[in-house]
């Protein structure tokens, strides 16, 4: 039987029943939300429903009333997230290699909590949708978060890094050794999440991927490479890499046909210097690391796409072709 000490409670319930049970689609008369009440064994009567629900309104729940026959329906008919936001959020988290399986299912569950049941299977439906490749580093979300901690406080970092071998295990780099590094940005790159830091043992700027991060750990030691970074210009380095692949940083001359101009601006940005050359083919010098990715990414622009300088890369460009040549013969 309903007991009456749990009335203190009831506008909470009577809340979570309208967040999971309706929506613009569904809504609940006033027998049926006493009823729901009843099954947390909290006693309500119509009198105190209406009561109810408009304490709820002014609270800030855009509860409405729908009339249909002789019957009147009520429901919460908006959230904080709309239906198509939630969508690509459940894509996003299902689409992202750095996110576990079993973290990705969590995620998701979590985000069908803040619709109704009914709107949770649609984006049950988005779910099935993956089958992507997902890293096995169940820490990452716990890495990221002492990193981004790091950066708030302005202390180094220690960790190992480790390589998978042919047997399909993780294998620590350099016989296990720790990495020192003073982080300075996280970058999403590739579908992947980097940390760029100073090396402390290099002393130079570098990268690492954070699902490959273990035995992660704060240290007292303050932060340095800040003249580092700044010189290197984050956003800058970013762009300039490939696949983050790291490489010689150079200014390099393409030349291209006109068609490719979107896929110069969309790798490199309008900041790209472009200048036309005649009626069919435009220059473009951009700032990269050239390592081999940058090499890969031009072949991939097909017969339409030249490197023209510096003289040391086109000459690597050449060796490329004749690699690819005497490969496949």
């Amino acid at each position: 039987m309903p007991r009456s000490n749990y009335q203190k409670v009831k506008l909470l319930y009577l809340a979570k029943i309208f967040s999971e049970k309706t929506d613009e689609s569904h809504g609940l008369s006033t027998q049926e939300l006493i009823q729901a009440l009843a099954q947390y064994d909290i006693a309500a009567d119509r009198k105190t429903i209406y009561q109810d629900l408009e304490e709820l309104r002014q609270f800030g729940m855009d509860i409405i009333s729908d009339h249909q026959g002789k019957m009147y329906y009520y429901k919460l008919v908006s959230r904080d997230f709309e239906l198509p936001e939630l969508k690509l959020l459940v894509d996003s988290v299902q689409a992202a290699r750095f996110v576990t399986e079993s973290k990705s299912r969590s995620l998701v569950k979590k985000l069908e909590s803040l619709v109704s049941v009914y709107d949770a299977k649609q984006l049950h439906r988005q779910v099935i949708l993956s089958g992507r490749i997902k890293t096995g580093n169940e820490n990452i979300f716990y890495s990221v978060d002492t990193i981004h901690a790091a950066i708030n406080t302005n202390v180094q970092i220690t960790f190992q890094y480790f390589q998978w071998n042919l047997k399909k295990e993780m294998e620590l780099r350099h016989d296990g050794a720790w990495y020192h590094v003073s982080p300075w940005a996280l970058i999403w790159d590739d579908e992947w999440y980097y940390l760029v830091g100073y090396d402390h043992d290099n002393a130079e700027i570098r990268h690492y991927r954070v699902d490959k991060m273990i035995h992660l750990e704060l240290t007292d030691l303050p932060r340095e490479g800040e003249e580092a970074m700044k010189e290197a210009n984050l956003p800058q380095y970013s762009n300039s890499l490939f696949g983050m692949f790291t490489g010689e940083p150079q200014d390099v001359t393409i030349v291209c046909e006109n068609k490719l101009i979107g896929a110069i601006i969309d790798r490199f940005g309008t900041e790209a210097h472009i200048r036309k050359l005649d009626d069919t083919h435009f220059q473009a010098v951009v700032h990269v690391m050239a390592s081999q990715p940058f090499l890969g990414w031009v072949f991939s622009l097909g017969g339409g796409a030249k490197i023209t300088a510096p003289e040391p890369l086109v000459e690597a460009m050449r060796e490329e072709t004749k690699r690819l040549m005497e490969q496949y013969l």
